[in-house]
């Protein structure tokens, strides 16, 4: 997205040692680079962290048109899914070039397979901390291409300070996954330090260390509630059906006359009843919404509804299983908000469109489990189902699996949300969930 925060910099308390964490959502487009953090004069004078075309984090400096630094991480950033903790020690004071920079994701130490420096190799300035040069929060080369796409939050800068990874994050004692420490021990940001928190939908370059260094958004940038702590489904760019995915995921785009799906990262299984809603932002020659087994997914062009475990719902108002077509509910078309609940107790789905249930479906028999009006029955809850769209042409279609946006655009008026958390279109039916992890782990 061409968006990101920016501000002028005041001067630092050390341009050799700082403490840089985040927690990022990337998306898998590795057509540019995708820049994160950083301070910024002009090509010659820089300081950087971006994730590059190869999915590797790169730090990258230059002071007075010098490269200075120049590393890569041996591991891979290519998971949209999940959400990624980073926290960066720079201290290039070390006399061991394996120590001036240090790197945990997800509280696990990374290694870089190059180290490269090309004047000074030890204490040397990351960056020129001249008041008035940019720091900026989401983008490479400042005015440039290099956007980060995705979901960024708790983002902090610790100026002159090396900060323990383990005030960032902590392993969850049930579930052994890394998540947020939402109260880090900081005792001084320094004179240029900041801690973003995005919690003001008004300012999300709102500055909570204390320090009062607010930044500025440039282009549009969208605050929704995925977030680290609850993590929410998008359409799946790793699965290759040769689509096209922005927005962070939540956008998926075909442009040729021949089948393709695109597939949900997360899943419904065993127990549990889901909602989610889905926007033919552009319909192109057919679009079909539904589920899908996770093992009948396809790495080559197709359409989920031919599987025997795939069912949908299409825009000529007929429901298609196995391949096969059915009457059912009414049409639509561009604009249109498809509604999706699945209830893997009863074997059941509905659809939905504009707020309206289809098939002279209610609301009320939907959260009975009363399954007469259903688009399918008998649907077996031994397997994993995955949210899933088909497109013919060239059409567009965005996700809302809770997060309570449609590509970038925010719902217009939410309606009841599910107690898991979520914000839809519409109101979401009593005990059913969002396809998000807390809503996941409610049943």
């Amino acid at each position: 997205m061409a968006s990101y925060l920016y501000r002028q910099t005041t001067v630092p308390t050390s341009e050799k040692k700082f403490t840089i964490s985040t927690w990022m959502k990337i998306s898998a487009d590795t057509s540019v680079e995708k820049g994160i953090i950083e301070w910024y004069r002009s090509a010659n004078d820089r300081y950087q962290v971006l994730i590059d075309t190869t999915g590797k984090m790169r730090i990258h400096s230059q002071v007075g048109g010098s490269t200075g630094i120049n590393i890569y991480t041996d591991m891979l950033f290519r998971d949209p899914a999940s959400w990624y903790n980073i926290c960066i020690h720079n201290d290039t004071a070390e006399s061991s070039a394996t120590d001036r920079f240090k790197l945990w994701v997800n509280g696990e130490a990374q290694t870089f397979s190059t180290y490269s420096y090309t004047y000074n190799g030890s204490n040397i300035n990351c960056f020129d901390g001249t008041s008035g040069d940019a720091v900026n929060v989401g983008v490479r080369d400042e005015t440039s291409s290099k956007f980060f796409d995705g979901s960024l939050a708790d983002t902090y800068y610790v100026d002159g300070s090396l900060i323990a990874y383990t005030q960032f994050g902590q392993t969850d004692s049930t579930s052994g996954i890394w998540k947020p420490n939402l109260s880090p021990t900081i005792s001084s940001f320094g004179n240029a330090g900041f801690h973003l928190k995005y919690e003001n939908s008004g300012n999300l370059g709102l500055d909570s260390s204390g320090n009062s260094l607010n930044m500025t958004a440039s282009g549009t940038i969208t605050q929704n509630v995925d977030t680290p702590s609850n993590n929410f489904a998008t359409w799946n760019p790793l699965i290759p059906q040769g689509l096209a995915y922005a927005n962070g995921n939540l956008s998926v785009t075909h442009d040729a006359s021949s089948w393709k799906t695109a597939y949900g990262t997360l899943a419904m299984s065993g127990t549990g009843k889901y909602y989610f809603e889905s926007k033919v932002s552009a319909l192109g020659s057919y679009q079909g919404i539904g589920i899908v087994d996770a093992e009948q997914i396809s790495a080559s062009a197709s359409k989920f509804g031919a599987e025997s475990r795939g069912y949908g719902y299409k825009n000529d108002a007929s429901k298609t299983n196995n391949n096969s077509d059915a009457s059912y509910g009414a049409t639509y078309t561009t604009g249109d908000i498809i509604m999706c609940a699945v209830d893997l107790n009863a074997g059941a789905i509905w659809w939905g469109k504009n707020g309206t249930w289809l098939n002279s479906a209610t609301q009320s028999e939907i959260e009975a489990g009363t399954t007469t009006n259903a688009g399918y029955t008998s649907i077996s809850n031994s397997y994993v189902y995955l949210p899933a769209v088909q497109i013919y042409g060239s059409g567009t279609n965005q996700l809302n699996a809770g997060s309570g946006y449609f590509g970038t655009t925010q719902v217009a008026s939410a309606g009841t949300a599910p107690s898991g958390g979520g914000v839809f279109e519409y109101d979401c039916p009593t005990n059913y969930q969002s396809l998000s992890t807390k809503g996941i782990n409610s049943f």
